[in-house]
């Protein structure tokens, strides 16, 4: 579960778990970024799940 997954570290983060062959759950606000993510994340085989929220 990344946090933030949207942009910067988080988005860092989850790609580099997802290329070391992690399931990631990409959690942030920003819906239309997490979408992309995870298409790109799906795009190269990996396995994504997109949950658009603020966890503050």
């Amino acid at each position: 579960m990344v946090t933030g997954a949207s942009a910067g570290v988080g988005r860092a983060v989850a790609l580099r778990l997802a290329r070391e062959g992690a399931k990631v759950a990409l959690i942030a606000r920003d819906k239309p970024a997490l979408s992309q993510l995870k298409a790109e994340i799906e795009g190269k085989g990996g396995e994504a799940l997109a949950i658009a929220a603020d966890v503050s």
